[in-house]
């Protein structure tokens, strides 16, 4: 299956090994940056290669290559447009989260996913993580009973060195502040593990160290989920002097799990009232990871290979992308407005935003958009 990817910063390593892993054959890469390509690609030894084309314009690299899966980890902004285009090729795409950074571009990716049959993949990688599928497997399991509340916690350190490596982070048009870049990932178990389906959300977002940036460097959130339960969501750039956790708390009638470490890699508490042979094994379980973002691409992209082979929607498909995007926009959209947001969105954006934090006293702008 020849494989293409599109952006090859920071993250797109882990989109290259886990293309190796699957035995994927490299077909091309592109960016806007020569230089960014041969980095990349020497990291895994392949800058001799020949079999693997360089391009700067991702159109040509897919008129010219046709690949049967291509992944996009370009900045946020451009995800939607590049996706798209994917599409109209009918390439199926991995999409680095967030999916879109609108709920316009959003639902058309799902639109155009539902009326091709292209196979798209949101990119949250942590639904693969061991101690999320343990737990998911307990969810299904009915071993919580019904669901208090649950919270999902992203500590972590950014600094000016990080933001200055790409001149897009932290902008409202291309990437959103921590919640959409950093926390969107607990932001996506949250809602999975709760039922997804989420009637109000409160939330408030600040921009207090990163004056440099035009995006929150925290968030937090009180979310009410229609079958009864309640989420809370802290996100934070601002831990000194590096990241802390990423955690998740579920809490049920019957059960309750804390997953910590650097990525939700691990089982930090595993009790349920119904005796189980794994929960020995369970409790303690650790993942080790060598980074923030885990080891789930090797098997998401497993999933979306498997996807492609036998013509079903990959694991982590456009709606779950659709999904933790909204939930981030109705955190914004309360805290600009200062109101709960009922949920569907049916229109927001993350440009809605631009100059929040610009206002005297950090006002945030006029309530444009119906919620």
């Amino acid at each position: 299956m020849k494989y293409a990817l599109i952006g090859c910063g920071r993250i797109a390593a882990n989109h290259i090994r886990a293309a190796l892993e699957n035995r994927l054959e490299i077909a091309a890469v592109c960016d806007v940056r020569p230089e960014a390509m041969e980095v990349l690609l020497k990291k895994f030894g392949l800058e001799g290669s020949a079999s693997i084309r360089r391009y700067t314009d991702y159109q040509r690299m897919l008129q010219e290559t046709a690949p049967d899966l291509a992944a996009i980890a370009t900045e946020s902004g451009l995800h939607a447009r590049i996706a798209l285009d994917c599409m109209n090729r009918r390439i199926p795409v991995i999409i680095e989260k967030p999916m879109a950074m609108s709920m316009e571009d959003a639902e058309e990716i799902i639109r155009r996913s539902e009326e091709t049959g292209v196979q798209v993949c949101a990119c949250h990688q942590n639904r693969f993580n061991l101690a999320v599928q343990e737990t998911r497997k307990a969810l299904e399991a009915g071993r919580f009973g019904r669901l208090s509340h649950g919270s999902v916690h992203v500590r972590w350190n950014r600094n000016r060195a990080y933001y200055a490596q790409a001149p897009w982070r932290g902008t409202w048009a291309q990437d959103g502040g921590c919640l959409m870049n950093q926390c969107i990932h607990g932001i996506d178990l949250l809602r999975w593990m709760m039922g997804d389906e989420v009637e109000e959300v409160y939330g408030v977002t600040k921009r207090q160290f990163h004056d440099y940036l035009q995006c929150e460097d925290v968030g937090m959130a009180v979310i009410t989920f229609q079958n009864g339960a309640i989420g809370t969501v802290e996100g934070t750039t601002n831990v000194y002097p590096g990241n802390l956790e990423e955690t998740l708390y579920l809490f049920g009638q019957t059960g309750t799990v804390k997953l910590g470490g650097t990525s939700t890699n691990n089982i930090e508490v595993w009790d349920f009232a119904d005796a189980d042979c794994g929960d020995g094994r369970n409790r303690g379980l650790q993942e080790g990871t060598g980074n923030v973002y885990g080891n789930g691409h090797i098997p998401l992209y497993a999933d979306m290979i498997d996807a492609i082979l036998h013509n079903r929607k990959p694991y982590v498909d456009a709606v779950a992308g659709r999904n933790a995007l909204e939930l981030v926009l109705a955190i914004y959209l309360s805290s600009a407005t200062a109101r709960p947001v009922k949920l569907p969105l049916k229109r927001a954006a993350s440009l809605d935003f631009l100059g929040q934090f610009d206002a005297p006293g950090g006002s945030g702008p006029q309530d444009t958009r119906p919620s």
